[in-house]
């Protein structure tokens, strides 16, 4: 997908935007920031963590995303007993007693990692190398992974029982995380009265998968101005604790900060948040506006910030 100017290109970002916004709209019900969250990753090239209680149309929301933008869908259902070989393919012998490579899952440019803690350590390694390198590599063969290719691991933050929490070096890889919280009273009403009928929804699609991929080459082409490049550096470094700009708070209550990948990562973020708004460079409001989905899973808070009850969110907002 071409366009004749950078202007025109962050132009039709903006307007995608509000028309696969609307689109969505139709199906998903509320849910504003975590349709916007989604969309910043997907376009910024990213992968995001989705943590919310069951039955909040988490799998729904996805499936709706794949389908207004055209794109292949897979969910994987984690479970304890889930192998490696199981999401990314195996080889198997055909009819003619030569050896096949068997497609898993994960080859689909959208893929929905369903409670990403419920599997082993082995098999979700798996799935963030392939987040990662964008292939898999199975008896030595190399196999590319369909572009775009965007995960979003759903994670219950309520049961702990059965689970393998996610170690920090692995949560650091997901670009965002996005909390889902419970629909307001009218929300759910409209939620129940269209999923008690027969009323169905016609999705249209309105991006295919190159302009997706052209997208993210606009965004990565987005300039910005130094003063908003020293924010964000200097945003994570207050995270850490133990060091010069560290806040008082972060060194009381916070056993570890955020890495190079979220300073990253908030440029990036920013750069989006500003071209669905068709703002042509980001500012520092941009930044602030994602810097709450871009630390939160980043930044490892000690027993004094739980036994006092500061929560991550509360940290972050004193950074900021």
């Amino acid at each position: 997908m071409q366009y004749s100017s950078d202007v025109e290109a962050i132009d039709a970002i903006a307007k995608s935007y509000k028309a696969l916004s609307a689109e969505v709209g139709k199906v998903i019900v509320g849910q504003q920031d975590v349709i916007q969250a989604s969309i910043i990753s997907l376009f910024s090239n990213g992968h995001s963590l989705l943590v919310g209680v069951p039955g909040l149309a988490k799998t729904l929301l996805i499936n709706t995303l794949a389908e207004v933008l055209d794109l292949s869908f897979k969910r994987i259902q984690f479970t304890p007993d889930l192998m490696p070989s199981d999401i990314t393919g195996s080889e198997i012998l055909d009819e003619d007693r030569h050896f096949k490579f068997n497609r898993g899952p994960l080859f689909a440019n959208i893929v929905l990692a369903d409670e990403i803690n419920r599997t082993p350590p082995k098999t979700q390694a798996a799935l963030l190398e392939a987040m990662q390198e964008r292939y898999v590599t199975v008896s030595g063969t190399r196999h590319e992974l369909p572009s775009p290719f965007f995960v979003l691991a759903t994670q219950n933050p309520i049961e702990q029982e059965g689970t393998y929490p996610l170690p920090e070096a692995q949560l650091d890889r997901f670009m965002f995380n996005i909390p889902l919280d419970y629909p307001t009273y009218q929300e759910e009403l409209q939620v129940v009265r269209q999923t008690t009928s027969n009323q169905t929804t016609q999705l249209n699609s309105i991006l295919t998968g190159d302009q997706i991929l052209a997208f993210q080459k606009v965004i990565r082409k987005i300039p910005v101005a130094e003063n908003v490049l020293e924010y964000a550096v200097s945003l994570v470094a207050r995270s850490r604790p133990k060091t010069d700009k560290a806040t008082k708070e972060v060194n009381e209550y916070v056993s570890w900060g955020a890495g190079p990948r979220a300073s990253q990562n908030l440029i990036l973020g920013a750069k989006c948040h500003a071209a669905l708004r068709s703002k042509y460079s980001p500012d520092i409001e941009d930044v602030k506006a994602i810097a709450g989905l871009v630390l939160r899973h980043r930044i490892v808070v000690n027993y004094k910030a739980e036994a006092d009850g500061l929560s991550v969110d509360k940290l972050i907002d004193s950074i900021l």
